[in-house]
Parts: C-alpha cells; structure tokens; sequence
C-alpha cells in the first residue's frame, strides 16, 4: 500500500483532497498530504504505516489549474513510472508517489483510477486500455509486452522516450502549419481593419474634392463599403464553413483521406509532412520490434502512429501482405511511398536481425530533416510575410494616396 508520509510537503503543492498530521511509533510528528478517496481510507492507510493521525482536514476544492492531460504528461508519467520500478518501488506504491507529486488534478484522477485499477488485481495494460483517451494501443500493447517479459521498467523507460520524440515532431510540424497560417490571419485582419476604420476617414476627405477619384481608388472605397454593409455576414458565412470543414473532416474518413493526399503535395509543407510520416513509421516499428512485438502485430499500431491516413493505409496493406509471408522491404516498395534509402535501411535491417537499430536510424535521420525543413521553411516565409503584408497594407495606402497626388499634380 501507498504510504503517504513518504511524500513531504515540500514535494506537494495543491489540489490533494486531505491534509493530515499524526505520530510514528517512535512519537515522531509527521503531517503531509493525501489523495486518499475518503477520510477513513486514509485512516486505514495511516494506521498501516504505523501513524496515529492526530488531525485530519478535507481542503477546499479551490481554483482548479493545469487543464487537461496532454501528450507529454504521459510522457513524463512514463518516465517517473519507470524510474520508481528501476529503484525497486512497489508498482501501487510509484502510482501513489507520482500521483502525490503531480500538479493537474485532471492528471491526479487518472492516475489514482488505474492505481485503484491495479490493487483491485487488474494487470497494468488493461488498465491504461480503460483509458483510450489517453493510452492508445501502441502504449497498450507495449506495456503489456513488458508484463509479459518481465522487463516493465525498461519499455515504460522506452514508451517515454518514444513519446518525447513523437511530441516534438509534432511540435515541428504544427510550427510549419502555424506559420503560413498566421502569417495570412495577420494580412487578413489587418486589412479589415483598415477597410472598416481607416478608408472611411480618406472617403470622407475624397468627398469635398469634387472631382472623379482614379478606378484603383473607388475599388478600394467601394470594397470598404461592401465590408461595412455585410461584416458581419461576411464573419457568419466563414465561420460556417470553418464549422462545416472539421465537422466533416472529423466524420468522413474519405475527406480526411483527401485533405491528407493533398497536403503531401502541397509546395514547401508537403515534403515537410512525408518526412515527418515516415519519420513516425520509423520510431514507432523500431519501438515497438525492440520490445518484442511480432512484426504483423506492430505494424498495425504503426499505421495510427504516421499521422497521415495515406501512410496509414499504405502500412496496412504492409502488414497484410507481410502477413502471407512477404518481405517487409517488398512490401515497402509496392506502396511507393518510401524513399530508396529507408527500403534499403530497413531491408539491412531484415536481413542482418537489427530491423529496431535500422529503423531507429531512419527515425533519426528523418527527424533531422523535418527540424532542418521547418527552420529552412521559417527562414524563407519571413521576407514572403514583409511583401504580402507590404503588398496588402501598402496597396491600401496607395489606393488612398492616389487621389492626392493627382490633386497635387493639377495645382
């Protein structure tokens, strides 16, 4: 059982449900904190520890912070996990301390669930698969393995630093989606700005001049107008189709399939996103061959770890034809998605038994790419955002300066 006068103070900050002081046997004063789910389960955990609680206080619910569980929480819960059982920490025991030492209630609950989950004799992979949400069936099927071997410290050791590295290249990714994105909302809202607030001040002026302003000039007035007048038709229509996008991208498996085919063509992010895929492909098969899973069996957690729904197909119809009997390199090939150089690795891998070493090579490599694209990418968007912005910003400008100048030029 979890002791809680392991845990000091100093090491908890907020948000635990019970706050105790007691007495060892030697009449030592101890206190500290508890996530017991009731006062007298922490009673009875005490009073197996040999403390006499003295004084027992439920806190307040206060103000909540540190939001949901995120994908490096886990990483991190993986991490602490596996340190606890290399230093011969009981199981239920580490689920209490790296319970106690967390910050997020949210991540505190999950926690405490499958340490419930596990002293009740669940093993540990059917507890994290009650929690899909957050352990998808590559973690699932990891830990499980590791049960089985015997060697449970050492894949949660390896599922962390899969995680770590899985995260950061999405982190890569999203950098290089993020950029362009914000590049145009900038243009964008600038521009309406200066539609709705600054053309009409210019407008005003233009009027006592009693003279036909130039074309480029009344198209820009007459644009400011129509934003004016159906702004905020304008906001509804965009936001509806923004809606209409992801609710169709969520549930329709044959959009997602285009949008993904598409975005792998698209210049400059394109190349960015099939290094990334592969790059995926490749840490994931290597951890999950390096922890023991059968091949057919790994490639199946490795077709949701690409990310891309057309990788994910291609690696299904892999395992299937690895499944009768083909090479993996052979069936790389038939999808013509990957690179010479990865088949090539991968099929030296085969032969030579290091298909985890080869493929974590891979990884690697493509991982370096993606971080070099996406630096390179960010060094080639910065004077691409000054002639947008300058084009946008400064065409306005010229449009409402035009009429000036002709004035100036008649006098």
């Amino acid at each position: 059982m979890a002791q809680a006068a392991t845990v000091s103070v100093k090491t908890i900050k907020r948000d635990f449900p019970f706050r105790w002081e007691g007495r060892d046997k030697k009449g030592k004063r101890l206190k500290g904190r508890s996530l017991a789910p009731d006062e007298a389960a922490l009673r009875a955990d005490l009073r197996r520890q040999g403390i006499a609680p003295s004084r027992i206080r439920k806190q307040s619910a206060g103000l909540k912070r540190g939001g949901g569980v995120k994908p490096m929480d886990i990483a991190v819960f993986s991490r602490q996990l596996a340190t606890m059982l290399a230093a011969g920490i009981p199981l239920v025991q580490g689920f209490e301390i790296i319970g106690a030492g967390h910050e997020k209630p949210s991540m505190q609950k999950l926690i405490l669930d499958i340490k419930s989950d596990v002293e009740a004799g669940t093993s540990l992979h059917e507890s994290l698969a009650k929690h899909p949400l957050y352990f998808d069936d590559l973690f699932v099927n990891l830990v499980e393995a590791g049960e089985q071997a015997g060697a449970l410290e050492g894949l949660l050791d390896k599922i962390a630093s899969y995680k770590e590295k899985t995260e950061a290249l999405k982190k890569k990714v999203k950098k290089a989606l993020f950029y362009p994105a914000a590049v145009l909302a900038v243009a964008v809202v600038v521009t309406v700005i200066l539609l709705i607030f600054v053309i009409p001040q210019f407008e005003s002026l233009f009027k006592g001049f009693g003279a036909d302003l130039p074309a480029f000039t009344m198209m820009v007035i007459n644009l400011s107008r129509f934003v004016q007048a159906n702004g905020f038709y304008i906001l509804a229509v965009i936001v509806a189709i923004v809606w209409v996008f992801f609710y169709f991208k969520k549930r329709s498996k044959r959009m997602r399939e285009f949008l993904d085919r598409a975005a792998l063509k698209v210049p400059v992010i394109g190349p960015i996103l099939n290094k990334a895929a592969i790059a995926r492909f490749a840490r994931t098969l290597s951890t999950m061959f390096a922890a023991g899973v059968p091949l057919v069996e790994a490639l199946e957690s490795v077709a949701g770890a690409t990310g891309n729904i057309v990788y994910e197909n291609a690696v299904m119809s892999m395992r299937d034809e690895v499944a009768t009997g083909q090479r993996l390199q052979r069936a790389m090939e038939t999808t013509e998605l990957f690179p010479n150089m990865v088949v090539q690795m991968i099929a030296v891998g085969e032969e030579s038994g290091s298909l985890d070493t080869m493929a974590a090579k891979v990884a690697t490599f493509y991982e370096a790419e993606v971080d070099n694209a996406v630096d390179a990418m960010s060094s080639l968007l910065e004077p691409l955002i000054m002639v947008i912005l300058g084009v946008l910003v400064g065409g306005l400008v010229i449009a409402m300066y035009l009429p000036i100048f002709k004035l100036g030029s008649v006098v």
